[in-house]
């Protein structure tokens, strides 16, 4: 009898279980051998530090100074081709417009934009905003997909088809496709996500863009079906952009748009290869786990006052028996910072303000709770070479949840501004360096004879 064409697709059959034990079985590799080697897993050293593989002048990530010649850990600090986070941040509030166009022009194009020149890059945004005729009924309503980041990736590679020079690699032709990728991603995302909800039932509303309003307020816009949202709402979104859109060179999604732009592929594909990057819970997805665990956590917890719950339910995560079992604390900790992430540090700033309108302050005080008993937890649960912190993916969930925005989308809202970072970095790797990306694996299986099929 023929077999059901999903079990065939989609089971995982005892054969296939048998077959997953022999490529575990062959692939595993004994722990031992990246020290005697001196592989640099992750490409860090045991400090945390990143091995260095590139240049750029896009962005820093700071957590070290210099101290009687030595190397010692500090209070972060990301720089935006030079300019520290916390005085952009403050800029823009200060003068009370939007941050991201202002901070993307920045990272796109070197320096900071005078009022003319902002005001054009704005409108070009703006006007770029349309997407394709008929893109939205046969690309992203035909077959929508549960997962947001999927859903916009394929969308980002179907826009291939419609770009006449889609495999010019010429720095003009490139920074109008990144243009057009930063200005239609909002749609991308948003659109996605309604057409998911119509075939679950849900009702269909598909706005457009208004060209006066900030990337920030558009999302807010279009997500809700009666447009509405506050200043503060919009604020805190534009600042989340902001904090999001670039972390230096060496972070996996922006090593990846290195990685791929040096095969001298196109810029769809490019953003595409980011967007999986990113998709992945260690990295974009981070935040994600974060409410999860909270979640978790408040289903678990009594009294969300009692320090000694909160203990035992942190200690319980790290010994792999609260949540997912990982042993993971979600959102603490940081491949680089080890005293302070200036992004969460900026966060947090607003995110009681934000939790005193929305009435989450019992919430609110559940997150500090757990930031400053983590790191002491963990530092008794673990051998640890390197300070532990709170990072920008431990307070942003919490902002997304009071925005009341789906957590389908938190992941996307990050590729939505880290666009940015990847289109400057991709720019950066075209004028600069024209060697594909190729580091080296020790090879550790024995070299053996052939054995001919009938003699095995």
């Amino acid at each position: 009898m023929a077999k059901d064409i999903n079990s065939i697709f989609f089971d995982i059959t005892p054969e296939i279980e048998e077959l997953a034990l022999k490529c575990e079985q062959n692939n595993a590799i004994d722990k031992e051998l990246y020290t005697k080697y001196e592989v640099k897993r992750g490409l860090r050293d045991i400090n945390g530090k990143g091995v260095l593989a590139g240049l750029t002048n896009v962005s820093d990530v700071c957590a070290t100074k210099i101290v009687d010649g030595k190397s010692v850990p500090c209070e972060g600090n990301l720089y935006y081709r030079g300019y520290n986070i916390k005085d952009l941040v403050k800029g823009f509030l200060d003068a009370k417009h939007s941050g991201f166009e202002e901070t993307a022009y920045l990272l796109l194009f070197g320096e900071l934009p005078d009022k003319d020149e902002l005001r054009h890059f704005q409108d070009m945004l703006a006007e770029r905003r349309a997407l394709p005729p008929n893109f939205v009924r046969d690309i992203i309503m035909k077959a929508p997909s549960r997962d947001m980041m999927n859903s916009i990736t394929r969308s980002i590679l179907q826009l291939y088809s419609y770009d006449d020079k889609a495999d010019d690699t010429s720095i003009p032709n490139v920074l109008r496709q990144c243009l057009n990728l930063i200005a239609q991603f909002p749609m991308l995302m948003v659109y996605g996500y309604h057409a998911y909800n119509y075939k679950l039932g849900e009702d269909l509303y598909i706005y457009s863009p208004k060209p006066e309003l900030s990337a920030a307020e558009n999302i807010l816009m279009m997500l809700r079906e009666d447009r509405k949202y506050t200043k503060l709402e919009a604020k805190i979104l534009d600042m989340a952009l902001v904090l999001h859109m670039d972390h230096g060179g060496g972070n996996n999604s922006t090593f990846t748009t290195h990685v791929v732009t040096s095969s001298g592929t196109d810029t769809y594909s490019t953003m595409a290869a980011a967007m999986a990057s990113l998709k992945g819970p260690k990295h974009g997805g981070a935040n994600v786990k974060v409410t999860q665990m909270f979640e978790d956590m408040k289903q678990h917890l009594t009294d969300w006052n009692d320090d000694d719950q909160i203990r035992a339910y942190l200690e319980a995560l790290l010994d792999k028996k609260a949540f997912d079992k990982k042993g993971l604390i979600y959102g603490m900790g940081h491949a680089v910072y080890s005293i302070s992430d200036p992004r969460a540090d900026i966060f947090k700033r607003f995110v009681k303000q934000l939790a005193k309108e929305k009435k989450h302050e019992a919430e609110y005080a559940l997150y500090e709770k757990v930031e400053h008993m983590a790191p002491q937890i963990i530092g008794e649960k673990r051998k640890m070479y390197k300070g532990v912190n709170a990072n920008v993916d431990f307070y942003s969930g919490l902002v997304y949840s009071m925005l009341d925005l789906p957590p389908a989308l938190y992941t996307p809202i990050f590729a939505a501004a880290r666009i940015v970072g990847w289109s400057a970095h991709r720019l950066e790797e075209l004028k600069n360096v024209d060697k594909i990306i190729r580091p080296a694996y020790k090879a550790l299986a024995p070299h053996r004879e052939y054995i001919k099929l009938d003699d095995r």
